[in-house]
Parts: C-alpha cells; sequence; structure tokens
C-alpha cells in the first residue's frame, strides 16, 4: 500500500462523529463515507445479534432476560426484532442448515408445549383475558388510548375456542397497563415468566440426550 494512502477500515467515515467541527466543515463525500460506515457496522451487528440470541436461548436465558440486554421494554418486542433480523444471520456462513432446522424445530416443539398448558389452564387465561377487556375505554381509564390495540386484539383471541390463542396478546397488553393497572400487569408477567419456563425446559428437554428431535 502506498505509504500516502490511509487504510480503510469499517469505521473509515466516522472520525468525522469525534469532533462538531469537522462534522460542521465536512463535503457531502464524507459524510455520505460516514453513512456507509455505519451502514456497514450496523449490518454487521444485524448479523451478529440472532446468533448470540441463540446461544443464549440454547444456555437457558428466557426472552424476559434478552429484552432488557437489547434494551428493549418485553420479550415480544425481543422476539419480534430476533424474527426480523433472523434472516440475516442465515446468510452467516457460520449458520448452518442444520442448526437452522433444530432452532425451528425446538421453537415448534416450545409452542406446542405452551399451547398444551395454556389449554389446561384455559379458565384462569380467559378470567384474565375477561378483566382486562372488561377495563373502560373512555377516559375514566388512564390507559385507554395506549392499550386500545392491544385490548382490540385480546378481545377477538377471547371470542375463540383455543385458550392458547390468549397467550400473546394477553403478553403484549403488559406494557401499556404497567402504569395504571400494575396488579392486570403483574398477573400477564407471571405468565410470561411461566411460558418462557416452559419453553426453556422443552428445549432442555430436547436438547439432553435421548431428548425427542421431532
Amino acid at each position: 500500500m502506498d505509504s500516502g494512502e490511509s487504510e480503510v477500515t469499517p469505521l473509515s467515515g466516522l472520525e468525522l462523529l469525534e469532533d462538531p467541527a469537522l462534522l460542521q466543515d465536512a463535503d457531502a463525500p464524507q459524510l455520505l463515507a460516514a453513512l456507509a460506515a455505519m451502514h456497514r457496522i450496523r449490518a454487521y451487528f444485524d448479523r451478529c445479534e440472532p446468533r448470540l440470541i441463540d446461544e443464549a436461548r440454547d444456555r437457558g436465558a428466557t426472552w424476559a432476560q434478552i429484552a432488557p440486554a437489547l434494551g428493549l421494554a418485553s420479550r415480544q418486542a425481543a422476539e419480534r426484532r430476533y424474527l426480523r433480523l433472523k434472516p440475516l444471520a442465515a446468510d452467516a456462513p457460520e449458520t448452518t442448515r442444520e442448526h437452522r432446522v433444530r432452532a425451528t424445530r425446538n421453537q415448534r416443539s416450545a409452542d406446542r408445549a405452551v399451547a398444551g398448558w395454556a389449554r389446561d389452564n384455559a379458565a384462569a387465561l380467559r378470567q384474565l383475558a375477561g378483566q382486562i377487556t372488561a377495563l373502560p375505554s373512555d377516559a375514566s381509564n388512564p390507559s385507554s388510548a395506549e392499550a386500545g390495540p392491544s385490548i382490540a386484539r385480546l378481545r377477538d383471541a377471547l371470542g375463540g375456542n383455543d385458550a392458547a390463542e390468549l397467550v400473546q396478546p394477553l403478553a403484549a397488553a403488559a406494557a401499556s397497563l404497567r402504569t395504571s393497572h400494575p396488579g392486570l400487569a403483574d398477573q400477564i408477567t407471571e405468565l410470561t415468566e411461566t411460558t418462557d419456563t416452559i419453553r426453556t425446559a422443552d428445549t432442555a428437554r430436547r436438547s439432553s440426550p435421548g431428548g425427542s428431535e421431532t
């Protein structure tokens, strides 16, 4: 390399952010170089994040534990982020087809385990869902505007015949109820902790010697 040329690194261009004066004096090509550097870094982290989550889940970490590590408010937000980024991780050479198949099977098995638990506890889930959907939707309920969409989805699920369909809408309603109805939010938190435990136990069972891989 010519001694007069500077080495291009993944961070090349971001030196503008180290000094407000540099940023103020930057021309368009320099700013575009900085944006390109940010894109490279973001893409790298987006590929790495779901792989780290996979490893954490394999070692027993729950979605409720992963969410705050990602700066997210709920396990549902963490799962949605994971699913959004997962295709990027699948493109990484270190991620094998066998690993992806195993992860998919584990997810489906855990979903079945949670669904079975929900059906066994249908009465309690329907009672909790009924309390939440019965909350007033006027000014007397300070959470009505924020919780409205979540409660609407929960009401739709409550009208169905399968209690397993209540699990996700209930969990999604927790954040919007935390301030105005902490008692209900606590019950939902207990529910999500239970389902996380069921998922972790099911994955551990499948990973143990003699565990089912169906």
